[in-house]
């Protein structure tokens, strides 16, 4: 049952356990030896046949004192809890050898779970293992890995691409090719090719607080002063907010350009049949949480009926990745033209929000960088957004990693798929990045 394993690193070696007992093999023990690493591992199949011989698994009260005393004491919520006693009135009533069926499956679940905490123990000693072997053979993508998640990249689009760097890169030329790789996989919208250019019917849609309301102005006023206000209309269907009807209108008339508020699918039919003249038509939305119920309505009221109505996500700098992933994957679907990129002047950290848009490919039409209308509304640069992300100093901030805490970090990136944190990861990369 109890295979041994041998390799040149312990990379490799836990890839042959992988590979002869499965994803979920138990780890009993690691050790250095002679031209590599020796591990001892027992596949899960035969622990939970070991485990379901009934009370006779369970640990006998003499062998107690023979345990070694753990290093740490284990917090009391931590700790194993034993098998709750069978209530005597329950024990009358029930069937013969019911009780002692209850008693044996507790015993097991606590064999379990100490069994899971071992191996939560050995996976992390393990992981250090592998980071320091990786760090010895290959120091240059351990920095730009620092390097990288220092700036907010996610280690799923960090560990991609380190993969598909060409081996004997030193760190300066390594860095140059991840800034390349990135700039590549980071889609901009060229000038001609946006939409004041080329017009249509837009809905700006996020969640509260992205600045919706002052894009659509920023976008009316560069339109306005393109085109003329005669081919310029503003619709609103945000009529939750107190005053947002009115800030919007303010804009309008400022700009000299009609603002039109819609209440329903009919209502917004009939507006843009009677505006099919202007060039371009901006809809200022309401902003709802990515969980919230009302929002597949919202994207059935400007993509339903057959509208041909684009739209556009606005992303936060200021929220976090992992904020920004469930954004995205909430508000994606039919008639998502793109994306984009606000709050740029109120965030240290760009990383984050560019490997959003990065894995789920989506097309960055503008960054906007302050309150002014329409002056801090600009056509992205990927190469300048790369280059700012990747300069971004964090050695002062206490959420950066430091060198002590890599080795634990590496833990939840160093496997090929175990467990459901790295599954999900793994399914991030795949086709996270351009051909």
């Amino acid at each position: 049952m109890v295979k041994k394993f041998y390799a040149s690193t312990t990379r490799e070696a836990l890839r042959q356990v992988r590979d002869a007992l499965g994803a979920n093999a138990i780890i009993l023990s690691n050790r250095a030896v002679a031209g590599g690493i020796e591990i001892m591992a027992v596949a899960d199949m035969d622990v939970a046949t070991l485990t379901g011989q009934g009370p006779a698994a369970a640990p006998r009260q003499a062998d107690a004192p023979r345990r070694a005393a753990p290093a740490f004491e284990q917090p009391a919520a931590s700790q194993p809890s034993l098998p709750q006693p069978v209530p005597a009135a329950a024990a009358e009533h029930a069937p013969p050898g019911a009780a002692s069926a209850v008693v044996a499956e507790g015993a097991v679940q606590n064999i379990v779970k100490e069994i899971k905490f071992l191996r939560g123990m050995l996976e992390g000693q393990l992981a250090g293992f592998a980071w320091n072997d990786m760090q010895r053979r290959e120091p240059a993508k351990i920095d730009i890995l620092r390097n990288m998640l220092g700036a907010g990249f996610s280690p799923a689009l960090s560990h991609q691409l380190l993969d598909r760097m060409p081996a004997g890169y030193d760190f300066d030329k390594g860095l140059r090719w991840v800034k390349a790789a990135l700039v590549h996989n980071l889609h901009a919208v060229e000038a001609g090719h946006d939409i004041i250019e080329r017009g249509g019917v837009y809905a700006l849609v996020g969640p509260t607080g992205v600045g919706k309301t002052t894009t659509v102005a920023k976008l009316a006023a560069r339109a306005t002063l393109k085109h003329g206000p005669a081919k310029v209309a503003l619709i609103t269907t945000d009529s939750y907010r107190i005053g947002a009807h009115d800030q919007l209108r303010i804009y309008g008339r400022i700009l000299g350009v009609p603002v039109y508020a819609i209440k329903d699918e009919a209502d917004l039919q009939l507006t843009l049949a009677d505006l099919r003249d202007k060039h371009l038509v901006l809809i200022d939305t309401v902003g709802m949480s990515q969980r919230d119920r009302r929002l597949a309505e919202q994207i059935a009221l400007l993509c339903g009926g057959g509208r041909d109505v684009k739209r556009l996500l606005l992303v936060s700098v200021t929220s976090q990745g992992t904020t920004l992933e469930d954004v995205v994957r909430s508000y994606r679907g039919s008639g998502m033209e793109g994306c984009i990129l606000t709050k740029t002047d109120e965030a240290l950290a760009v990383g984050g929000a560019l490997d959003v848009i990065i894995r789920h490919k989506l097309d960055l039409h503008y960054v906007t960088n302050g309150q002014r209308v329409p002056e801090d509304l600009h056509l992205a640069s990927p190469a300048y957004l790369v280059d700012r992300a990747l300069k971004t100093a964090q050695e002062a901030s206490p959420f950066a990693l430091k060198d002590d805490d890599f080795p634990l970090f590496a833990a939840g990136m160093m496997g090929d798929g175990e467990g459901e944190g790295h599954a999900n990861a793994a399914g991030q990369q795949k086709g996270g990045l351009r051909g």
